[in-house]
């Protein structure tokens, strides 16, 4: 069950540049694994919130189901759903990651083709048990896509900042957090989040770091399109820089494709 502390930013300003990249990784698997299956996709979002993520999956031809503990947020996507003429193929339920195996454990939708927890895992009480569930849920060859907060990205823009006792502390603290009033309920490492997903018996099989560089320019230097796309194609390439892992480690986000075997 979700803690108290508040639910992360994940679809303002701040994340476009994130959502951007995760979205285009998950269209391009989708694309394939539906042309391997010869059907849409079922999908399940688990904290899914307003659709940010199940939206353009679901126009995309793909069946959602999205599951999130807020009433107003399962409303804002019934909405942004209709908005987008595919009501019909998003089931939104109320819950979280005690309760999502008994809301979808009966009928055809009880496995899913992609399990997405994006931007979650930072505010469940049991990161590992949330893990488990989910990766319960997966029909075998399916795939969990999961986005979660980076440790390190937080230590280098607190300690840029100037705030060195702070960068400190999210480096020492196991929740790599620097204190109660941290917005950021958790943040991870990479190691441990891929041995947290071996460990439910899923093989990691695209591991990216995104949003490396975007929240260390300052705006000040962004002040026309030749620069923000100049910022964008920089992200790309620290993405598909395989020979430089330390770029990934860098990524505010982890995004992470793992497979059910």
């Amino acid at each position: 069950m979700a803690d108290d502390r508040g639910r992360p930013q994940r679809h303002g300003p701040a994340s476009g540049s994130r959502t951007t990249a995760v979205q285009r990784v998950l269209d391009a698997y989708t694309e394939q694994r539906r042309a391997d299956l010869g059907r849409p996709l079922r999908v399940l979002d688990l904290g899914g919130g307003t659709g940010g993520t199940a939206v353009p999956l679901a126009v995309a031809g793909h069946d959602l189901t999205v599951v999130d503990p807020s009433p107003d947020a399962l409303f804002s996507l019934r909405r942004r759903a209709a908005e987008h003429q595919v009501e019909h193929r998003v089931r939104a339920l109320q819950g979280d990651a005690d309760t999502v195996r008994d809301l979808v454990n009966d009928g055809p939708d009880a496995a899913f083709d992609l399990v997405c927890l994006h931007g979650t895992l930072e505010v469940v009480d049991d990161p590992a048990a949330a893990v488990g569930a989910v990766a319960a849920l997966l029909a075998p060859g399916g795939t969990f896509s999961l986005v979660v907060a980076q440790r390190l990205h937080a230590v280098l823009t607190r300690a840029l900042a100037g705030q060195l006792d702070r960068a400190k502390a999210v480096l020492e603290r196991p929740d790599g957090r620097w204190g109660e009033d941290d917005p950021a309920p958790r943040r991870f490492d990479e190691g441990a989040v891929l041995d947290l997903v071996r460990a439910h018996g899923l093989t990691p099989v695209h591991v990216q770091g995104v949003r490396v560089f975007t929240d260390l320019v300052p705006s000040a230097l962004l002040d026309s399109e030749a620069d923000r796309a100049a910022l964008l194609a920089l992200e790309e390439a620290a993405a598909a820089a395989a020979d430089h892992p330390l770029l990934g480690s860098l990524g505010s986000a982890l995004h992470v494709l793992a497979t059910r075997d």
